[in-house]
C-alpha cells in the first residue's frame, strides 16, 4: 500500500509518501510557513507525490497528525485527510503527536519510560506518559509545570517535546535524557505508526485536549422579526 502522511500541527507543513509494503519513505515535502498551512498544504502534497512519481490514484490510505498542537493547524490537516479519503474512497487514520514523539524517544532509548511534554501556553503543558513496554501509562492531559516536574521525577523517564527542557530545568537540570525539543515528530514517524496501528475505518479526529479560544459572544443576538 502507498500511504500519504500529513502533519500540520505545529509550524511545519509536511507530507510524506510511504511504501507500507517495503517499509520505506518514497519522498517527502516539508515547509516551514509558521502559519497559513491551509494555503500551501495541497501544493506540499502535490510536490511529495511528484517527487515519488506517484498520483492520487496510487494512494491506498492517508495518515494525519491529529495533535495536540495548533488548533488551526490540526483542523487543516484532519479536514484535508478526511476530504481526500472521501474523494479517493480510501481509509484515513489519525496519529497522536504525543504517540509519535514517544515512539521516537523509545527508538533512541529502548526499554525506558517516556514522558512527552508539549508547550500548551498559558503556563500549561500537554503531557502523556509511557511505560518501558511501549504502552501508554496515563491518558494525555493538560497540567501545570509543577505537576509535570513531579511526573518527570517518577521512574527516570526520557523526555521528549518542546516543553522537555522547561521541565528538566524546573526539576533542577542535568539528570534527564532529552530526546528532542521539537513540537512534532518527523513526518515519517506518523506514516510508520499509521501502518502499525492499522485502519479501523473510523475517521480521524482532532486531539485538542482543550476547548477552543474563540467562543460565541453572548448578548449580541439580533431580535427575530416575524415575516
Amino acid at each position: 500500500m502507498i500511504l500519504l502522511a500529513l502533519d500540520t500541527v505545529a509550524n511545519l507543513c509536511a507530507a510524506s509518501v510511504w511504501d507500507a509494503d517495503a517499509g520505506r519513505e518514497l519522498s517527502r515535502c516539508v515547509r516551514d510557513p509558521g502559519k497559513g498551512h491551509a494555503e500551501i498544504l495541497m501544493s506540499v502534497i502535490d510536490a511529495a507525490l511528484a517527487a515519488a512519481g506517484r498520483a492520487y490514484a496510487d494512494l491506498g490510505g492517508i495518515a494525519v497528525a491529529a495533535g495536540p498542537g495548533s488548533f488551526t493547524g490540526i483542523r487543516v490537516g484532519v479536514s484535508t485527510a478526511r476530504g481526500l479519503a472521501l474523494a479517493l474512497s480510501i481509509p484515513a487514520t489519525g496519529v497522536s503527536t504525543l504517540d509519535a514523539l514517544a515512539d521516537e524517544a523509545r527508538a533512541a532509548f529502548p526499554g525506558r519510560p517516556v514522558l512527552v511534554a508539549l508547550d500548551a501556553r498559558r503556563d500549561e503543558i500537554y503531557v502523556a506518559t509511557y511505560g518501558p513496554d511501549d504502552t501508554q501509562s496515563a491518558a494525555p492531559r493538560i497540567v501545570r509545570l509543577p505537576e509535570a516536574v513531579e511526573l518527570a521525577r517518577q521512574g527516570a523517564p526520557v523526555l521528549a517535546g518542546n516543553a522537555a527542557a522547561m521541565i528538566a530545568n524546573a526539576a533542577g537540570g542535568g539528570f534527564f535524557d532529552i530526546v528532542t525539543e521539537a513540537a512534532t515528530a518527523d513526518i515519517a514517524t506518523y506514516a510508520r505508526l499509521a501502518v502499525r496501528q492499522g485502519f479501523s475505518g473510523e475517521k480521524p479526529r482532532p486531539l485538542y485536549l482543550r476547548g477552543a479560544d474563540a467562543k460565541p459572544q453572548e448578548g449580541f443576538a439580533l431580535p427575530r422579526k416575524d415575516a
